[in-house]
C-alpha cells in the first residue's frame, strides 16, 4: 500500500528538517510535531535567507499555509 504525505511527515519526528515558505525563506530545525493543517513546530530553528543563517530561534510554530516543501536534512545543527 502506498504512504500517504502525513505518514512521510510523521516519519521524519524528532529529525532534521529544511522547511521551505512561500516568501523564499527556508527554515531548518527538528521537527518536533505538526497537524493535519501541517502547522508545523520546530526546535532549535534557523531561518535561513540564501543559505545564510539570518537568525536562530528556540522553538517556533510554522502556520501550515506558508509551507511549499519539507525535506529531511542530512546533518546535525549545531
Amino acid at each position: 500500500m502506498a504512504e500517504r504525505p502525513l505518514d512521510v511527515i510523521h516519519k521524519s519526528l524528532e529529525k532534521d528538517v529544511l522547511v521551505v515558505l512561500k516568501r523564499g525563506l527556508e527554515v531548518r530545525g527538528t521537527l518536533k510535531g505538526y497537524d493535519i493543517h501541517l502547522n508545523l513546530v520546530l526546535a532549535n530553528a534557523q531561518v535561513l535567507d540564501n543559505g545564510e543563517v539570518v537568525k536562530s530561534y528556540g522553538r517556533v510554530v510554522i502556520r501550515g499555509d506558508n509551507v511549499l516543501a519539507i525535506s529531511p536534512v542530512e546533518y546535525d545543527l549545531e
